[in-house]
């Protein structure tokens, strides 16, 4: 990948990943010739249909859910509208929902729909490792709770929830829980039994599959309402003609998840601590956000001292990744995961995220670390300090 001249260093795994060549050619019939509706009863449509229903199957066995639980969306947005607005619309007594301070905004946005419409929010904070602090969370249960979403893996500093512990004690209370695992799927074992979800969403883009495309698992029972009416595709809750071409590619990315997930993490893990290594020992005083356990084996969420985070990244157009920041004519905001864990604004707008893949490579690793220093160093010899020792957080190295 090039980008102006450079050579591109992908470390933004956790924004996107790259579309796998198995994916591609799996994907290339149903985008010419395949190109049949799969509710057409001819030949053309069965086929179409019997794609489906093998991408279907195929991802139901990537997180131990029957094919039937699987409803094919476009995305992991539109299966957590889905999951969210559709538990509303079917509760009644019911008018609280439990959730994080660190969920993206596809789940942020809806629950702020849903607020805005009188139901009430319990927000539960992270630990300083950005963990769910799970004894409030147990503590905000109760019989008025419709729904707990929380997200399996944070994409901004990688720490791991404890769902599993969280849909045990909901089921206690009849409580609908969902998980936002868009971030964990192809780089961590999930199993809906084994967390105790009834919803649970995954986004194509993000395992090494198409954009477009994303499924929401839904446990038998669940009641759910769709966000649009119409035909009776997927079950009635995403009607409409299938995207048999996404579908497919979704598919054969959840075969290459089961067929290589143990192997990817160990290495992308290895590379991982070696990046931190290097760029901790490079860059003085950098702190890393990323909890030691319980964390994506693929990310890296670090701050550098005195530096804004995408100043850094504007001088290193060879690297991708991001900071989780915004800039809002030309104010910096930093990023909101830091702030949630307690970490110091002037700290936490040093942020800056590294997310690796199938594809990193050692070389790729050191090159990043040397144009990240060289980019700190610079901004250093001109840029007044951010940072003072008694306003720091953050696990130093």
């Amino acid at each position: 990948m090039t980008s102006e001249g450079f050579p591109v260093i992908y470390l933004d795994h956790n924004a996107t990943t790259p579309l796998a060549p198995e994916v591609a050619d799996a994907m290339a019939p149903y985008l010419g010739a395949e190109f049949g509706n799969p509710s057409s009863d001819h030949a053309l449509g069965r086929r179409a249909r019997q794609a489906v229903e093998e991408a279907r199957a195929t991802v139901a066995a990537l997180i131990g859910a029957a094919p039937e639980e699987v409803v094919f969306t476009s995305g992991g947005t539109e299966s957590n509208n889905l999951a969210i607005r559709g538990v509303a619309a079917q509760a009644s007594a019911r008018r609280r929902i439990v959730t994080s301070t660190v969920e993206h905004p596809a789940t942020t946005a809806p629950l702020a729909l849903l607020e805005a419409s009188g139901w009430t929010l319990t927000h539960v904070p992270v630990t300083a490792s950005g963990i769910l602090d799970l004894d409030a969370a147990l503590a905000a249960l109760g019989d008025d709770v419709a729904l707990v979403t929380v997200m399996l893996a944070q994409n901004e500093n990688g720490a791991l929830m404890p769902v599993a512990e969280m849909g045990a004690a909901a089921r206690a209370h009849g409580t609908v829980v969902h998980t936002d695992a868009a971030q964990a799927i192809s780089k961590i074992p999930v199993s809906v039994d084994d967390l105790g979800v009834d919803l649970l969403s995954i986004a194509g883009h993000k395992c090494y599959g198409p954009k477009g495309a994303g499924a929401l698992y839904v446990r038998r029972g669940t009641p759910l309402s769709p966000l649009v009416v119409g035909a009776d595709q997927e079950g009635g809750l995403r009607p409409g003609t299938e995207n048999v071409a996404g579908i497919v590619g979704l598919g054969a990315a959840a075969r290459l998840a089961i067929d290589h997930l143990e192997t990817d993490a160990a290495q992308i893990a290895q590379l991982r601590d070696e990046l931190w290594t290097a760029l901790s020992a490079r860059v003085d005083g950098t702190l890393r956000h990323t909890p030691d356990d319980a964390n994506l084996a693929n990310t890296l969420l670090v701050t550098f001292p005195g530096v804004v985070g995408t100043d850094v990244l504007a001088r290193v157009p060879q690297l991708a990744a991001s900071t989780g920041s915004a800039c809002h004519a030309g104010e910096h905001t930093p990023n909101a995961t830091l702030l949630a864990m307690g970490v110091a604004p002037e700290v936490a707008l040093g942020a800056v995220r590294l997310s690796l893949g199938r594809g990193t490579t050692r070389a790729e690793i050191e090159a990043a670390v040397e144009v990240l220093a060289g980019a700190h160093d610079a901004l250093v010899a001109t840029t007044p300090s951010l940072t003072s020792p008694s306003t720091s957080k953050g696990m130093p190295r």
